[in-house]
């Protein structure tokens, strides 16, 4: 699913959104049908970011590519606010933020 993820990038920066950090959970659930029921809690670098629906559908389109999965359900949240300490290595170092 991170792999798939890792296909999802903000429009404004060209990373993407597992290494800004903004992929706070991503849970498979087996179901009893053999099918998969993904749960993912991602926020925004900003609160007033207007791009929430939009990378929550990438998010989605980039999920529903994985075989076996039936059920996906995003949520934005807030809690914790983002900070540029979520963020990968390899995005801070892109970014020059060393």
């Amino acid at each position: 699913m991170i792999a798939q993820l890792k296909n999802v990038f903000g429009p404004e920066i060209p990373i993407n959104v597992v290494d800004l950090g903004l992929i706070y959970l991503c849970q498979d659930e087996p179901l009893p049908d053999g099918t998969h029921r993904v749960e993912i809690k991602m926020s925004m670098t900003a609160p007033g970011c207007g791009m929430g629906d939009v990378l929550k559908e990438d998010a989605r389109t980039a999920i529903q590519s994985v075989p076996g999965v039936s059920d996906i359900d995003i949520e934005l949240v807030w809690d914790p606010p983002w900070s540029q300490d979520r963020m990968s290595d390899a995005a801070r170092l892109q970014l020059g933020m060393y």
